[in-house]
């Protein structure tokens, strides 16, 4: 048996970290295998948590908590230089400012249009070519939720149609294996996070990596939820993915329907559910065109050049 202690930094840390009468600390202990104490000395401000258990265990305990109290302390320094003045207050269109201070914002009339049904509804879709800002207004949106603590974590899902049925015999665990499949989004949350944040905010699961087929069976409360590369799912993948809503959470599914990797002859879920859902309540369905691209200005004239040939066949 294995025994270390953390110092903590008052009664406003303890509670944020192990939460109202200490129900976050026992999913820790259930989930880490550990027994987790707090103490405080009588007459002193200094409270300590004692971690005991195995000692691989405890290692892993400790290090989350490091990496909880770590990332506390920067949003806290964050908030206070928001406060002081420090940081300039965000401009009336803008979503977050990123890592390096840059003002993250819509950039066409129909990425705000977009910018607005994802933080006016549950569940937006936004369909259009590649370059548009689809995933990327949408990770903003969420990192936006986040830091105002709307929702406790965000979730990443996209349909992994290349690595079919053989992803458990590709090496290293699951996050590894699926890593190629979600860069587009990590690329997002480096350029609006920084890669150390964005790592530490992954590895104490407030972002969340799941890929499409392991979600079903779960329901996921209070959390901002992107499915990428929509086109890509059936249409019972689809209907899996939009009934793990929890209470208190927020989707978004971006694709494009003009780029499907699926067989022939099968029907993409994201296509299916623009005529099942186009009239239920709630639901907000975003198109963008060639005109909304924002990626070099070549993109724009490719993407053009190819739907000018397809019509032509």
């Amino acid at each position: 048996m294995s025994s270390r202690k953390i110092n903590l930094d008052g009664a406003e840390e303890v509670l944020d970290l192990f939460g109202q009468q200490d129900a976050k600390l026992r999913e820790m202990e259930a989930d880490y295998g550990v027994q987790i104490f707090i103490s405080q000395e009588a007459g002193s401000k200094h409270i300590k948590a004692q971690v005991r258990g195995p000692a691989a265990k405890v290692e892993k305990a400790m290090r989350y908590l490091r990496e909880r109290i770590a990332e506390r302390k920067t949003l806290k320094s964050e908030s206070q230089a928001r406060a002081q003045g420090h940081v300039s207050p965000l401009p009336e269109d803008g979503l977050l400012r990123s890592y390096t201070g840059d003002v993250v914002r819509p950039r066409t009339e129909n990425q705000a249009k977009y910018v607005e049904a994802v933080l006016q509804n549950d569940l937006s879709f936004g369909i259009g070519p590649a370059g548009t800002g689809k995933t990327y207004l949408a990770v903003a949106c969420a990192l936006r939720a986040l830091e105002a603590g709307s929702v406790r974590r965000v979730v990443l899902s996209r349909p992994l149609v290349e690595a079919g049925e053989k992803l458990g015999f590709l090496p290293g665990d699951m996050l590894e294996k699926v890593s190629p499949y979600l860069r587009p989004v990590y690329d997002a949350f480096f350029n609006l996070l920084g890669p150390e944040r964005f790592r530490r905010l992954r590895d104490t699961d407030v972002i969340e990596i799941v890929p499409l087929a392991y979600m079903r069976g779960r329901t996921f409360e209070s959390s901002f939820i992107i499915l990428d590369e929509a086109q890509n799912t059936t249409p019972e993948q689809m209907k899996m993915f939009l009934t793990r809503m929890g209470m208190g959470s927020k989707m978004v599914v971006t694709g494009d329907i003009t780029q499907t990797d699926l067989g022939e002859n099968v029907v993409s879920g994201l296509v299916r559910v623009t005529e099942i859902l186009k009239n239920v309540e709630g639901v907000a369905f975003l198109r963008l065109t060639d005109k909304d691209i924002v990626r070099h200005a070549l993109v724009k004239k490719i993407v053009q050049a190819y739907d000018e040939w397809e019509k032509k066949r």
